[in-house]
């Protein structure tokens, strides 16, 4: 079976501390929003890969903090072609005021393309 340009596979994603901490520590640029913080480093690999941090401090439901995981998974998803050779990692600084999958796709969309347009800058 062939792999699609639109799958979700592992070496989407950031997976351990290490792949975490630079994001944290020095960050190229950020692109924030009401909810969402990005910060994005480039890399040498081909494809993007994405890490998330969803606290409960933030979102205090389980089911709440798996609806914005799989919202952004989705939106990462439809979108990685574009972001190819990036590190994204996407914090929820702050409780949205719904959780309304379509609101938190907006605000992602709009992330993402704030970001193609720093991207597109440096």
């Amino acid at each position: 079976m062939k792999d699609s340009p639109y799958a979700f596979r592992r070496h989407h994603r950031l997976l351990t501390p290490a792949d975490f901490q630079p994001l944290f520590d020095q960050p190229e640029f950020r692109v924030g929003g009401s909810t969402f913080l990005l910060l994005v480093r480039h890399t040498d690999l081909p494809q993007p890969r994405l890490g998330m941090v969803v606290g409960k401090r933030r979102v205090k439901r389980a089911v709440h903090r798996n609806l914005i995981r799989r919202v952004t998974r989705e939106s990462f998803r439809l979108r990685q072609a574009e972001l190819a050779g990036l590190d994204i990692l996407v914090l929820v600084k702050a409780t949205p005021a719904q959780f309304d999958s379509q609101a938190l796709r907006a605000e992602l969309e709009r992330l993402w393309d704030k970001l193609l347009a720093k991207r597109g800058q440096a």
